[in-house]
């Protein structure tokens, strides 16, 4: 895998489909799935989910869904937001390969990443989530399952609330048909247990919510914007992963992913920082200077609501 041709490489760089955009339609009618799965790296596959809020026309496939197969069994990284999404990811998967899926990863305990767990877990696949993931789910599940059926309606279906039945830690190791997985907790990052799938041999690292891609990223209440900017620092950068497949938006690496994620959530505390300095407000906080990222996906929905919520963590720092 380390001599992956230069134009494998060059490709991945590119948009895998069409440009990231709120206002691109449906582009998999005949799927539930928002985007037929593709094959990023050899063996390595990803849906990738709208860049817009999860709605009923995309079916809650606001997040990318990932799966790579082996020599014995398929191993999938996100549930999906609906039981109608986690079978329509599985049909993708048996076009792909004969082997079976023998494990579910949940990236963290948002219902785009769980909600799907119910169809896996009655075909009697373990589900692996972080415990802080499963903690986060145990306390808000009816709050997660009655947004999604408030967004998806009919589609919902019968989707309940499953909590994954593996946990850990700090990492977790799997070794499936010759291939090294290493499923990790680098630390505190966009939601509680966010988690990452390293595959060393292959420079591959599935990163889920820690790195954001063509759309902004969201700051939520219990976000700490500060042990985020640690954690990708000290954790992430190290690993020096050659391809990633983000959270949200196209596969893409590392450099792009810094652009997006790092130097957006440095960018903001930095303006925060001087609005404290200067003796500003929560009032006048939402205001402070965005238009560097005005581009970006859900700008509209979240710039100036991250911008309050960063002024809150940083008052008290």
């Amino acid at each position: 895998m380390k001599a992956i041709a230069v134009a494998v490489c060059a490709a991945l760089l590119m948009p895998l489909a069409a440009p990231a955009s709120e206002d691109i339609a449906d582009q998999y009618p005949q799927s539930e799935l928002y985007s037929k799965p593709v094959e990023v790296i050899p063996n390595v596959f990803s849906a990738i989910g709208a860049t817009a809020p999860p709605t009923y026309g995309n079916a809650g496939h606001n997040n990318n869904l990932s799966f790579i197969v082996t020599s014995e069994g398929v191993v999938v990284v996100n549930a999906g937001a609906s039981d109608a999404l986690a079978k329509a990811l599985h049909d993708e998967i048996r076009q792909v390969t004969d082997q079976p899926v023998v494990l579910v990863i949940n990236e963290n305990g948002q219902g785009h990443a769980m909600l799907g767990n119910g169809y896996w877990r009655d075909l009697g696949v373990d589900v692996l989530a972080h415990a802080e993931a499963i903690a986060e789910t145990k306390e808000n599940s009816d709050l997660i399952l009655q947004r999604m059926r408030g967004y998806n309606k009919d589609r919902a279906g019968d989707t309940r609330v499953e909590h994954a039945n593996l946990s850990f830690d700090d990492r977790y190791d799997l070794s499936l048909g010759g291939v090294e997985m290493q499923v990790l907790h680098l630390g505190p990052a966009h939601d509680p247990g966010d988690i990452q799938i390293w595959i060393p041999a292959w420079d591959m690292l599935i990163a889920g919510d820690i790195a954001f891609h063509e759309r902004m990223l969201p700051v939520f209440p219990h976000t700490c914007t500060k042990c985020w900017i640690d954690t990708w620092q000290d954790k992430l950068e190290p690993l020096e992963p050659a391809y990633v497949i983000p959270g949200h938006g196209h596969p893409t690496n590392l450099p792009q992913l810094r652009r997006f994620t790092l130097d957006y959530l440095m960018d903001l505390r930095a303006k925060i920082g001087a609005h404290i300095e200067s003796g500003g407000d929560l009032a006048s906080a939402y205001y402070v200077d965005q238009a560097r990222w005005k581009g970006l996906d859900t700008f509209e929905e979240l710039a100036t609501k991250n911008a309050g919520r960063v002024f809150e963590e940083m008052e008290w720092e």
